[in-house]
């Protein structure tokens, strides 16, 4: 299944309606969506091992529902953000 049928599917369990990819440059997921593995796969562009380490070691933020992980979409992409400013911290102060 590709990015737009998993992102199809994320709003449709979420409420949203009438939501186009392309309409007026909006983000096509809900900022309150929340993701499961193969969504946020997807939506990183990593290999689902990846995310399961990353998950599993407490380096990307979700949480572990039963035997299930969620993963909110507004926590990942400051997440993001935060790897953006440290990799492109190199002002030599160490």
């Amino acid at each position: 299944m590709g990015y737009n049928a998993r992102m199809s599917t994320a709003r449709r369990k979420a409420g949203v309606r009438g939501t186009s990819p392309k309409a007026e440059g909006t983000d096509p997921v809900p900022t309150d969506a929340v993701f499961t593995i193969d969504d946020l796969v997807v939506y990183l562009k990593l290999p689902k091992s990846t995310v399961y380490k990353l998950a599993q070691e407490g380096k990307i933020p979700g949480q572990k529902v039963g035997r299930h992980w969620r993963f909110h979409k507004t926590a990942i992409d400051h997440w993001l953000r935060g790897l953006q400013t440290v990799e492109g911290d190199d002002d030599g102060s160490t």
